[in-house]
């Protein structure tokens, strides 16, 4: 069995000293910072720790005051590693894991590719030439649409994807994820319906239940959305919005069909629903892949892109398109919400669109993913998976291991081994049904402990 790694060791040390009674009921747990001088490690592994030690009943969270020693704590057991996984199918714990970068944790379950797939977007270039030709701008406040290069640039790059749009009618936002805060909150009322995909992208739902959303799940196919569960969901409910990603679909990898694509537009058309697609990982795809907002004109859809897994998500540049009157709105929200986006980084990502190294970088980019999706295909074959579909090169793959029939007891297994999964139960809508899908990034999939695991737990099933 892998060691446990040093988060685990710290989560395990603090458990033994509660249930010794070492520490106390109402014990203060050292600081992040004294707990980082006296041990040496990171302020993320500590607080990684303590959340674990939270999500077993051990210790609680004060705002403002620290970590404390719960009364009637539950005392450590033998199978403490396990407990982390507690708090797996908590949208907020998965999305915090995605920033803990533990180097004894294979990542198969991150949402990021790899660094070296983007590090040959050399930042430190675009640095030097946006600070030494931008003069005075950088220290004011930008547009509340955005820079006004930057959405040049966006829209002639939308225009290779056949969505045709003015630079008037794009608002630059602080990633993806800062787009959808900005749609949720102009369209949506507490208490309202909102269609989305169903399994589909976990923060868009934990950001709609924050909201107080009711969300209506239009169940995912290997070709896009089940066209019939949606019309029977916007006849019955009525719903304003519906949340789609039409390619690269997170968590199964799909596309949808030309003819769905057709069909869900004639839908939305007839029932007035605005759609919402997200496609963030557009750099990762063809530009001839099928995408809504090109067949309908931005008539009935916004689109939202994003350079977050393609260049750099440090910068946390996305933007929205759609109609001038619509995106004036969502500027408007903006504006009031975050006053504008980052001149700064608007900048480097307009200097790095105009180079034809971006063009070069994008192609090397769909290579590596076309190769590390044909490689993890070839790998859950050999495993004896039942893989959702077969893309030709998609970040991620979703795939059930026969016969076990919980995802939940494969993420458990695969911790213990420090191969940290995202199991399927946390991207649908009803999260606490047991689920056998697993989401894989095709990145990480050659690793011989998530094989072994997979295996090992695949015979012990079939066993019992």
């Amino acid at each position: 069995m892998a060691r446990d790694t040093l988060t685990q060791q710290i989560a395990s040390e603090i458990s033994r000293q509660i249930a010794d009674g070492i520490l106390k009921t109402g014990d203060r747990l050292p600081s992040l910072r004294r707990y980082m001088a006296q041990h040496g490690v990171s302020k993320n592994t500590v607080i990684t720790a303590y959340e674990m030690l939270a999500s077993q009943g051990l210790v609680e969270s004060r705002h403002g005051k620290g970590f404390f020693v719960r009364a009637n704590s539950p005392a450590a057991t033998d199978d403490d590693d396990l407990q982390p996984y507690n708090r797996a199918l908590d949208r907020i714990w998965m999305m915090r894991q995605q920033f803990v970068r533990d180097p004894g944790h294979s990542h198969l379950g991150e949402g990021f590719p790899p660094v070296d797939w983007l590090a040959d977007m050399r930042l430190d270039k675009y640095h030097r030439q946006v600070v030494r030709t931008s003069g005075l701008t950088l220290y004011r406040y930008g547009s509340r649409l955005g820079n006004i290069g930057l959405r040049q640039r966006v829209a002639l790059r939308l225009s290779d994807h056949a969505i045709h749009c003015a630079p008037r009618e794009v608002v630059t936002t602080f990633g993806a994820n800062h787009a959808m805060d900005i749609i949720i909150r102009r369209y949506l009322n507490h208490g309202e319906p909102v269609l989305v995909d169903d399994p589909g992208y976990y923060p868009l739902f934990g950001k709609l239940q924050m909201h107080g959303a009711r969300m209506l799940g239009v169940p995912r196919m290997a070709d896009g959305p089940d066209l019939e569960a949606l019309e029977n969901l916007v006849r019955l409910h009525r719903p304003k919005l519906f949340f789609v990603q039409t390619s690269a679909h997170n968590p199964t990898g799909s596309d949808i069909s030309p003819a769905k694509a057709h069909q869900l537009l004639r839908i939305a058309e007839k029932y007035r629903l605005l759609v919402v697609e997200d496609d963030a990982m557009a750099d990762f795809k063809p530009a001839s892949t099928v995408r809504l907002s090109a067949l309908d004109g931005l008539r009935n859809t916004l689109y939202i892109g994003s350079f977050s897994k393609s260049i750099s998500a440090a910068l946390r540049v996305g933007f929205i398109a759609g109609n001038q009157g619509r995106i004036e709105e969502l500027a408007d929200i903006k504006m009031l919400v975050h006053t504008t986006g980052s001149e700064y980084s608007e900048r480097v990502y307009d200097a790095i669109l105009k180079d034809d190294e971006f063009k070069l970088h994008t192609m090397r980019l769909q290579e590596r993913v076309r190769n590390a999706t044909r490689r993890g295909l070839e790998i859950l074959d050999r495993l004896g998976a039942e893989v959702f579909c077969r893309p030709q090169q998609s970040l991620y793959l979703w795939a059930r291991f026969p016969p076990i029939a919980d995802a939940n007891l494969l993420t458990q297994h695969c911790l213990k081994h420090g191969v940290v999964l995202a199991p399927g139960a946390i991207f649908f809508v009803d999260r606490l049904a047991p689920r056998p899908w697993t989401r894989l990034n095709v990145a990480y999939l050659a690793d011989p402990a998530f094989e072994r695991s997979v295996r090992d737990l695949s015979a012990s099933s079939q066993a019992g």
